[in-house]
């Protein structure tokens, strides 16, 4: 039998496919971050499965176990808390495992934060990269910042409502007229998304705001400094990166310069 990697609701129980439920309701075993979370998922349908816990702490040990399990023939489900499993969830480890192994994988979609913030902000018509989870460091975000500040296309990123006062203002330090949307509890009763520059976000929530975040940051003209614009992103990245790691910028700047081909002062002045 095939891995079946299953799409949640982010708040909204309803919001929940009918090819997910119906693989819920035939499944010999149903993979899940939080087993009481997904029980409540369960009830709410009215589907009785088994369940067991697969979450980043013990994905690791419990994956050989799956993978034998699916080889047996056996049913799999593998759901998160919400969204999709494998995007900034458990997941991705199970699927290269099973791919590894040639297990058949089904993917069935859904709910996603990501792409309803997208659309809610009213703020990307085009490209767009997620990031993840915003770093926890203050150095490490104030590189990102810099980086991102040269990003034309909108960004997408979530953080937690405790962090958010402090990414909010760090972002704004960098980039305070870039505009910018901070979703809050999508798909929720009190679903909220809040538009405007980042100066005037991070003054709006000076204080930590309560249910799931996720921020856009909008496009913007490339504003990289002349001589740069032609600088691949995976070069900038790979600075950033260095010299989050301890390495100096110069010496950085020279080693990417080596393997990538890009002008050593165009990138310099680029990546600062």
């Amino acid at each position: 039998m095939p891995l079946a990697v299953c799409a949640t609701p982010i708040g909204n129980l309803d919001d929940i496919t009918l090819r997910v439920l119906a693989e819920l309701r035939e499944a010999d075993l149903v993979l899940c971050e939080d087993t009481r979370h997904t029980r409540v998922l369960l009830r709410r349908h009215g589907i009785e499965a088994r369940v067991l816990s697969y979450h980043r702490h013990n994905e690791a040990a419990r994956t050989d176990e799956i993978v034998t399990r699916l080889k047996r023939g056996e049913r799999v489900a593998l759901v998160s808390d919400a969204g999709l499993p494998g995007v900034n969830d458990p997941g991705a480890r199970l699927v290269a495992a099973a791919v590894a192994t040639a297990i058949p994988v089904t993917v069935l979609p859904g709910p996603s934060a990501v792409e309803t913030a997208v659309v809610a902000s009213g703020l990307v018509t085009g490209r767009y990269q997620f990031l993840g989870y915003l770093p926890r460091r203050a150095r490490e975000l104030q590189v990102l910042a810099e980086e991102v500040a040269h990003w034309p296309h909108a960004i997408v990123a979530f953080e937690s409502p405790r962090r958010l006062p402090a990414s909010l203002a760090a972002l704004a330090r960098r980039m305070p007229t870039r505009p910018s949307a901070v979703c809050r509890e999508l798909t929720k009763r009190f679903e909220e998304v809040v538009r405007g520059t980042l100066s005037e976000l991070a003054d709006r929530f000076g204080e930590p705001p309560k249910g799931e975040v996720t921020i856009v940051l909008g496009e913007v003209a490339d504003r990289r400094p002349d001589g740069a614009a032609g600088i691949d992103d995976g070069a900038l990245t790979a600075v950033a990166e260095l010299v989050v790691a301890g390495i100096p910028r110069r010496q950085a700047v020279d080693l990417v310069a080596r393997l990538t081909g890009a002008p050593r002062n165009a990138l310099y002045r680029s990546s600062l």
